[in-house]
């Protein structure tokens, strides 16, 4: 059960993968291409070694195919 939220802007197809805060936004850039569920994954891989949470503890909430996206954390 998620006792956070986070909402992300994803670049899928980026040349490197990176995490930053624009104007109050979180963005995330995956080099992974936005098929298949590849990007979604590779968020989720990339915000939980940014966060040092396991993968496990990160589950998509909303936005499955939206460039914005609702990340439910939990608590391990």
């Amino acid at each position: 059960m998620p006792t956070g939220r986070l909402v992300v802007r994803v670049t899928p197809g980026a040349r490197r993968d990176a995490v930053s805060i624009e104007d109050e936004v979180v963005q995330l850039r995956v080099t992974a291409p936005p098929a298949d569920g590849a990007a979604n994954d590779a968020v989720l891989k990339l915000l939980a070694a940014a966060l040092d949470r396991p993968r496990r503890d990160l589950t998509l909430l909303r936005g499955a195919t939206a460039r914005i996206k609702l990340i439910g954390i939990a608590t391990s």
